[in-house]
């Protein structure tokens, strides 16, 4: 119980600092591109009523989602075989390396010409951006794989889909957790981007029009709303991952716990 409620005041103590700067520091601002903090949160319920979370916050969610779980697939899928064969990985790597070197954001004009303005588009701009970290990490993960725990399996005529599950994906996981932990940072972005681009509705679309109509206290609520849902998508996240990789946590403590 101590241990639980060190660590929740661990995780606030920061927050609640940095909001109480904040909060002295533009209490007496007159600036009307800086609000006084207190200005931003009474307009916060105002704005973000049940109808507005439904019209913009729901959709730039699934937009997230549907380009973070295209690029999961596709860089865990490409990752794993390129990691797994020295041939492929030598033809592939100059190429992801180019390709990796372009930012994402660069992509969307092109990406409109051949997607469109809809959801297709964003989607698509998020997983182009989404899956190099995944990508490149189980690339890593996959070849980091212990060469006595593959001969054992190759012994042990363990091969095919056996292998894959047992011993490549698990010994490569804690890798693609990292590749999909950096990816759901750049997913965020790029979901606001997008919005920004060409959109009738989203996160990044209302933020935007707030800022061309002036509206200074909704646009600074929009830039609150958006780093919440990036810590509530970090802190389920975290679950996730504690979850899937308990093993790994826990081989880690018993070994520094060991003299």
């Amino acid at each position: 119980m101590r241990r639980l409620l060190r660590r929740l005041l661990f995780a606030v103590a920061l927050p609640a600092v940095l909001v109480t700067v904040w909060w002295l520091a533009s209490a007496g601002s007159t600036d009307v591109y800086w609000p006084p903090l207190r200005t931003i949160l009474k307009a916060f319920p105002d704005v973000w009523t049940g109808e507005r979370l439904r019209t913009d916050v729901r959709p730039s969610v699934l937009r997230l989602a549907g380009g973070y779980a295209s690029a999961a697939v596709a860089g865990i899928a490409l990752g794993t075989v390129i990691g797994s064969y020295r041939r492929v990985r030598a033809v592939c790597e100059p190429v992801l390396e180019f390709l990796r070197a372009v930012p994402p954001p660069v992509l969307v004009p092109v990406i409109m010409l051949f997607a469109g303005i809809g959801d297709t588009m964003k989607v698509v701009v998020i997983a182009s951006g989404c899956v190099w970290p995944i990508l490149l990490n189980t690339v890593e993960g996959v070849r980091a794989v212990d060469p006595v725990m593959a001969e054992t399996a190759r012994s042990y005529g363990i091969k095919g889909v056996a292998r894959l599950k047992d011993l490549v994906l698990p010994a490569a996981s804690p890798q693609i957790f990292a590749g999909l932990r950096q990816a759901l940072s750049i997913g965020i972005i790029l979901m606001v981007i997008s919005e920004m681009f060409a959109a009738s509705n989203g996160l990044g679309f209302a933020v935007v029009q707030f800022q061309r109509g002036f509206a200074i206290p909704d646009m600074w609520t929009g830039i609150l709303l958006l780093g919440m849902l990036g810590f509530v998508l970090s802190v389920l996240f975290q679950l996730v991952e504690r979850r899937v990789l308990g093993w790994y946590h826990g081989l880690r403590a018993s070994t520094r716990r060991s003299p």
